[in-house]
């Protein structure tokens, strides 16, 4: 647990550094009131819970076995745990957000962390698949 909490808190804390750049860089301005434009910043934004799922996933298979043998559903179970304390901070940077930076924000905000967890689960998916290097036995 300890190397999802440390990962998480790493992917949360960057997700809400990054939120504030973004505002500071504009990406929530009214520069397209009637339409659904959205900035190339919020689509690098998933390079984020990408590396740090890859690096918290690999991690914990190189530091759980001495052989650094990991099961694909151990990958997976890690990679979730990471995402829901990431998920958790990232959500607290997003309330304090819109409640003290941008009160005004037009933008779905909820809509975009629903796809962003959908996004972080597939990653975790895809990532666990990639380091998974021990079979099970049936």
């Amino acid at each position: 647990m300890k190397n999802a909490i440390k990962y998480g808190v790493i992917i949360g804390v960057i997700s809400g550094i990054w939120l504030l750049l973004m505002h500071y860089m504009g990406v929530f301005e009214q520069q397209f009131p009637k339409s659904d434009k959205s900035s190339w910043l919020e689509y690098a934004s998933v390079i984020i819970p990408f590396i740090g799922l890859y690096l918290g996933i690999k991690n914990y298979r190189d530091n759980m076995d001495p052989d650094g043998k990991m099961e694909f559903f151990e990958g997976v179970l890690e990679g979730f745990k990471i995402i829901i304390v990431g998920g958790i901070i990232t959500a607290f940077f997003a309330v304090i957000y819109m409640q003290y930076v941008n009160t005004t924000l037009t933008t779905d905000y909820m809509g975009r962390i629903g796809a962003a967890g959908l996004i972080g689960i597939l990653f975790d998916l895809g990532i666990s698949l990639l380091l998974m290097n021990k079979q099970k036995n049936l």
